[in-house]
């Protein structure tokens, strides 16, 4: 790494900031809550104001240690997936942002697959692409000079001009990494291509900061923008290495894997897909599984106490595959799939083994798909989320996987993008 560097993550329930030395040690953190806004009115100025917020906070959580933000040279951006805006110019919304969730775009899916290939990551009433299509015909005026996704919006008002964007961000808009060009069939979908940014590669310098805004925030005037990431890809950065077979499963919610290979793997039909990251591909998936569905079923408490009378070492006797609704993404694509949590036996300790187990199993089928697809299997393991922690888990995925997971050091989107600010060996 050169230079002190700041990393912005844009969560789904706040904003994060981290500063890096330039040996790549954590200095200190920050952070600061959205606005509330109704889901269908988003107003991206919003997210712009969130972030000065942060910034702010952070410049007194460094003057706290005796530092200050003007030591920043290197800044950097992520946002979640799929999230985007369409503005003028000067970078006022002309649309309500549409959020990464945002789906029902039944009549732009239709035109989508007129045009896209028969298995592409634009289909669907809830792609991205259909999102930009929605929010174009939503201007009315024909005001809009740039499509921004949430992390692309923020390294614009960092700079004071719009038009950039990175690998990662674009995949889902229909960008393609591998040879560098928009499709040409993306045009036949009625986008205005001129809306597009110029794609780079992520955690590439694309700018300095606009002047007025390191003077209002107290960054140096001089400060390096760097093309920006998506929220998952950062928190794999804070928490794995840059060599290929370095896994990363998040535990939180939902079940994510990521796994860097040599290899693009895309196998959209098994809700597979890769992402450039340096010389390397981030290939992986969600699955529906996870955290989210043992919350609904035990509290924190019952949690911690069950899973100390479970016997890591011996299999359960249940063949689960817990979910809270049909529906799977990952390791295959089938939006009708039922959960299967039955028999529930009467002890609560047997029930939570099988729970636990079946999840290890799904992550272990996620692996297997991606060696099936002709990627690497993991050859270090790392854990994130909440997950993590549960000790008689992680034994229980070892058994399972045949690989011992670790505990990532770190999990927060915002030292993942600061890292990419400061050029992660590799990138």
């Amino acid at each position: 790494m050169s230079g002190t560097c700041l990393g912005i993550d844009i969560g789904t329930s706040g904003i994060r900031t981290a500063v890096l030395d330039p040996d790549g040690s954590l200095v200190s953190t920050a952070r600061a809550q959205h606005e509330q806004q109704a889901p269908e009115h988003i107003d991206a100025e919003a997210w712009w104001r969130a972030v000065q917020s942060c910034i702010i906070a952070q410049g007194e959580a460094l003057r706290s240690v005796g530092r200050d933000l003007s030591e920043v040279s290197n800044l950097c951006v992520d946002g979640t997936s799929g999230t985007m805006v369409l503005t003028d110019a000067a970078l006022a919304p002309v649309t309500h942002a549409l959020m990464y969730n945002s789906a029902g775009f039944d009549f732009e899916a239709t035109v989508i697959a007129q045009h896209a290939p028969d298995i592409h990551i634009t289909k669907g009433a809830g792609s991205a692409l259909a999102r930009a299509l929605r929010l174009q015909s939503e201007d009315h005026a024909g005001r809009a000079v740039h499509l921004l996704h949430q992390a692309d919006y923020i390294i614009a008002k960092l700079m004071g001009h719009g038009g950039h964007s990175d690998q990662n961000n674009t995949l889902k808009l229909g960008y393609d990494p591998a040879t560098g060009h928009w499709p040409e069939w993306m045009g036949q979908t009625g986008l205005r291509q001129n809306l597009l940014p110029q794609v780079h590669a992520a955690g590439a310098e694309i700018g300095q900061i606009h002047r007025p805004v390191a003077q209002e925030l107290g960054l140096h005037h001089a400060a390096s923008v760097h093309a920006g990431t998506t929220d998952s890809i950062a928190a794999f950065l804070a928490a794995a290495p840059l060599n290929e077979g370095a896994a990363v499963t998040s535990l939180g919610t939902t079940l994510a894997i990521k796994i860097l290979s040599k290899a693009r793997i895309d196998a959209p039909e098994l809700g597979l897909y890769s992402h450039r990251l340096g010389g390397l591909w981030l290939a992986g998936g969600a699955s529906n599984t996870g955290g989210g569905v043992l919350a609904a079923l035990f509290s924190g408490e019952e949690l911690a106490q069950l899973s100390d009378m479970i016997d890591p070492d011996q299999p359960s006797a249940y063949d689960y595959y817990p979910l809270l609704a049909p529906g799977e993404r990952f390791p295959f694509n089938d939006p009708t799939f039922p959960p299967r949590m039955e028999p529930r036996p009467d002890s609560d300790v047997a029930f939570l083994h099988g729970l636990l187990e079946g999840i290890a199993r799904i992550e272990a089928q996620c692996y297997a798909s991606i060696v099936e697809a002709e990627g690497p299997r993991p050859k270090q393991l790392f854990t994130a989320g909440g997950g993590a922690a549960n000790a008689t888990w992680t034994a229980i995925r070892a058994r399972v996987l045949g690989i011992t997971p670790q505990a990532a050091a770190h999990s927060e989107a915002a030292i993942g993008t600061a890292r990419l600010a400061g050029g992660q060996q590799g990138l």
